[in-house]
């Protein structure tokens, strides 16, 4: 069966409130849509532990820096809502712009330090819409638990740091990166990508992997990103945001990995920006 879609935040607290005073576990998986293998982990994840399970939908405007950006990301409610009825969810939450962001509404929400790197340095403003958003779907969905996947590494450590720095009683939960079998990382805008773009994106993590190696055996940065960028160069890639080592617990940014650290990428492939991450 097909969750309930709801779309007025009224209709959404009256469904909450007894589950919340019934004590039921509430969990939230947030996502902009265009669903895919990596977001229905999130939801098993949830459904695992959860007693109420609320997916939200929502392409948020303050988290794109780029208008065109915006306009082509994909938008599937409907498929995406026949994806989740296998899940059993019980709730779609899917806002339109007016009820996420009323005339006046004038508040952000910013987390300072982790957000001055990689994508929030490629993207300024971008972390400040994420953690303006998931603040309202945390607050709006009253989840006892929010689910979110560490292919957005710097995400997932941002709204954690974000929801205890406000006291939001929630806990987040990282769950792994999923992949295609060529070992692609699952996202919704790999769907932007041509039938030739496709061929040649599993590159990105085939270049990461072989760094992942390295690094392991104690190379440097330096040493091994000539290498790294002339092969990306060679499969199509037009761009690179970042290549970049960094620690897993702060992103603080590494030339060697003498600590528990993770390789970060952003690379452009045919017009559509690609992002991994692999712990090192």
């Amino acid at each position: 069966m097909i969750a309930p879609i709801v779309r007025e935040k009224a209709a959404l607290r009256e469904m909450i409130i007894p589950w919340k005073r019934a004590g039921e576990v509430v969990g939230v998986v947030p996502t902009m849509g265009a669903l895919h293998d990596g977001h229905l982990s999130l939801v098993a994840a949830a459904k695992a532990v959860c007693d109420r399970v609320i997916v939200t939908i929502f392409v948020n405007p303050k988290q794109f820096n780029n208008p065109d950006d915006l306009a082509n990301y994909p938008r599937t409610e409907t498929a995406d809502a026949q994806k989740l009825e296998r899940f059993e969810v019980d709730a779609i939450w899917v806002p339109d712009g007016d009820q996420m962001y009323p005339e006046g509404f004038a508040t952000t929400v910013s987390v300072s330090g982790l957000t001055d790197c990689l994508c929030g340095a490629a993207r300024p403003g971008h972390f400040d819409g994420v953690a303006t958003v998931v603040s309202k779907l945390f607050l709006q969905t009253q989840a006892d638990k929010a689910f979110f996947g560490e292919k957005d590494f710097q995400q997932l450590q941002v709204v954690t740091r974000m929801a205890a720095d406000l006291d939001i009683p929630i806990d987040v939960i990282g769950c792994p990166t999923i992949r295609e079998e060529d070992g692609l990382a699952m996202s919704s805008r790999n769907l932007l990508l041509s039938d030739r773009a496709r061929v040649y994106a599993p590159v990105l993590n085939e270049v990461m992997e072989r760094m992942a190696v390295a690094l392991r055996g104690g190379a440097s940065m330096k040493d091994l990103m000539p290498d790294a960028l002339k092969r990306l160069e060679t499969a199509g890639f037009t761009g690179v945001d970042y290549l970049e080592l960094r620690s897993a617990d702060g992103l603080g940014l590494l030339e060697r990995a003498d600590v528990p650290s993770r390789l970060f990428a952003a690379a452009w492939l045919a017009g559509v920006r690609l992002i991994d991450n692999i712990a090192v």
